[in-house]
Order: structure tokens, then C-alpha cells, then sequence
């Protein structure tokens, strides 16, 4: 059973990963740098920069931002699950 949980926790990390490569990207159109060397260190700064520009655009978060903060959170909820489990 923790075997299934902490591959549904790899799915929704893979899924985190997709949705920062999203927003990254969509910032970049907007005119921003990506230092593609150091993603992994700045991508919560690419991230606050996603939220911030959708909300000047559309009054809140784009829906990538929501996609990776609900990913992440199931993630941790199901590692947590299946480390109880084991």
C-alpha cells in the first residue's frame, strides 16, 4: 500500500515539475530572464514573479500557480500517508 502512495506522491511531484517549467516559460514570454543554470535555485523567485504578474493582469494567481502549490501539497500529504503506513 505505501508502495502505491509514494508513487501517486512521484506522480504529483512530476506534475509540480511540469507546472514550474510552465510558469517559467510563461514569464519568459512576459519579457523576464530564466537563468536556466541555476532553475532549481531560483525557482520560487520565478514563481512569486508568475503570481505577481498574473494578478496585475487577471486581479489573481494563474491557474499553473495553483497547479503546483496543490501538487506539492498532495505530495507531502501522501509521503506523510505512506510513511505511516509502512
Amino acid at each position: 500500500m505505501s508502495r502505491i502512495l509514494f508513487g501517486i506522491a512521484l506522480a504529483c511531484v512530476i506534475w509540480g515539475v511540469v507546472s514550474a517549467i510552465a510558469m517559467a516559460g510563461y514569464i519568459a514570454r512576459r519579457g523576464h530572464k530564466i537563468n536556466i543554470l541555476f532553475f532549481r535555485l531560483l525557482i520560487f523567485k520565478y514563481i512569486h514573479q508568475y503570481a505577481e504578474i498574473t494578478t496585475q493582469e487577471r486581479g489573481k494567481p494563474g491557474g499553473w500557480f495553483y497547479s503546483y502549490i496543490t501538487s506539492m501539497n498532495l505530495a507531502l500529504v501522501f509521503v506523510i500517508i505512506g510513511a505511516v503506513l509502512k
